[in-house]
This record gives C-alpha cells, structure tokens and sequence, in this order.
C-alpha cells in the first residue's frame, strides 16, 4: 500500500515506541515480587515512549499541536488546525500482567476530524493503519468489517468499568440488555485494539463509555476507512467530547444503539 508522507511519519513513531515498550514488557514479568515496582515501572515505560512518539512527530511537523495521555498539559499548535493526538500505551493492565494485548495508538486531527489513524500492537507485530478515503488496512492488508446483520450472530467487545470507574450499575443493565441478544461477549483491556479488531472484522461490534480521546482517537478513522459506522452514544459524532462510542457495520450499529438504550424492565 502506498503511505502519505504523514502516514509514513505516524508508522515510525510507532514502531519506534513500540521497540521500547517491547523491551520494557520483557523486563515487567521480573517485578511482580514488588508491590510498587510494577506500577512504577509502567508509568515510566508510559512516558519513555510518549516522548518518542512527541519527538518523533514534532520534528517532523513542529507547528502541529500535540495531545498525550501522560502528558502534564495539551501542546497547542501555532497552525491552528492540526493535532496528534496520543496514547503511548493502551492496555496498561494488561502489560502490567505479562498479557501482550496492548498497543500504542496515533492519530492525526485536521480541523476537528480525525483524518488518520496508526495502532501498533508491538507484542504480535500487528500494524493497523488508515487515512480518510485511503482505507484501513493491517500489515498492508486491507480491512473491512464484518459483514453479519443480525446480533444473534455477532461477537461483541465492550469495556467494563473498573476500581476508579463509575457508572457500573449503568454498564450492567446495558450488559443485560446485550448479552441476551448476541453470540458472545467479549473484553480485552484495550479500547484501541478493539476498535482495530472491529475494522478487521474479528469482532463485529464494539461499545464502551468513559473512555478518553486517545483511547479511540485513531479507532474512528479505521472503522470508517474499513467501511463501519462509529457514533457516541447519541448516535452522534462527539465521541471525543462524550467519551462514550458504538462501532460496528451499518446494521449491527443501529442494533447496538436500539439495545443499549433499552430501558430496565419495570422501570
């Protein structure tokens, strides 16, 4: 597949990124004895490569601003319409645990769209990348989503919330709802790689709310590019903004919406 210069910059940032975390997650496994260890060690392997990633993309377009999760503070850009927007490490319980399901998440906003889109899952070598009208692709092969209409026959992903996370009685009765229409239900630990399992149609429908910016940021532009619909929980397009977002085909996207938003029997 032929890459913009942009794209090209994006995929470099990230298999740079992605070499440090891979030596890092080596090294996790060995601290377990420790109580604070881990988590200490996480968070500077969070960091180390979130300024990889800034550095490499700064250079390359110094005028653009920059958003990062371990960042102390949004990079505004003097161009005024371009944005990175990052997450040097989705899946950081899953790292801390020696699970290889994570991955480091970029994407590119111009004017408050998301115009392109890198995953990279340094553990499996899997290297999702998408551009606005230039398709979504993994490895250079190109993604589409599941083609299933019905959820009786869909695998679906969500997040759950956790310790720190609100809103579980709200999660349970759309979990309620879902799991008595769909063929199974699933949950990875990582909303950028759920978002990349969608578009590759490995799964076929995906929802989750409180999620941040740089969680999803460059999911959205894959399902799209990978001929998917991805909307907040209004059916809108504020998934940014809300935190919240429902991905999947046309159909089985309508479904999801219908069936979360159904309200509790008696209620």
């Amino acid at each position: 597949m032929a890459r913009s210069a942009l794209l090209n910059v994006m995929v470099q940032a990230a298999f740079k990124a992605g070499k440090s975390l891979a030596r890092d997650f080596g090294e996790v496994q060995n601290l377990q004895v420790s109580l604070k260890g881990p988590g200490d060690y996480v968070s500077q392997a969070d960091r180390k490569a979130e300024k990889i990633i800034s550095d490499e993309l700064l250079k390359a377009r110094p005028t653009y601003g920059f958003l990062g999760e371990e960042s102390a503070k949004e990079i505004k850009g003097t161009d005024g319409a371009h944005r990175w927007i990052v997450d040097p490490l989705d899946g950081t319980t899953n790292f801390l645990h020696g699970i290889p399901h994570f991955a480091v998440s970029i994407a590119l906003e111009r004017n408050d769209e998301i115009v392109a889109g890198v995953i990279y899952n340094p553990a499996t070598d899997e290297l999702y990348t998408a551009e606005r009208g230039g398709g979504a692709f993994l490895n250079d092969r190109r993604l589409r989503v599941a083609a299933r209409k019905e959820l009786t026959d869909c695998v679906i992903t969500c997040g759950i919330p956790h310790l720190g996370r609100g809103n579980h009685g709200k999660f349970l009765v759309e979990l309620r709802h879902v799991m008595g229409e769909v063929a199974g239900i699933r949950r990875t630990g990582s909303a950028a790689l759920d978002l990349a399992y969608v578009a590759a149609g490995r799964f076929d429908g995906y929802w989750e709310t409180g999620v941040s910016a740089w969680d999803i940021a460059a999911g959205i532009v894959l399902i799209r590019e990978a001929g998917g619909w991805v909307s907040d929980f209004a059916g809108g397009s504020n998934m940014l903004e809300t935190g919240s977002v429902i991905a999947a085909n046309e159909y089985v996207h309508k479904a999801l919406l219908d069936v979360t938003h159904r309200p509790v029997p008696g209620k």
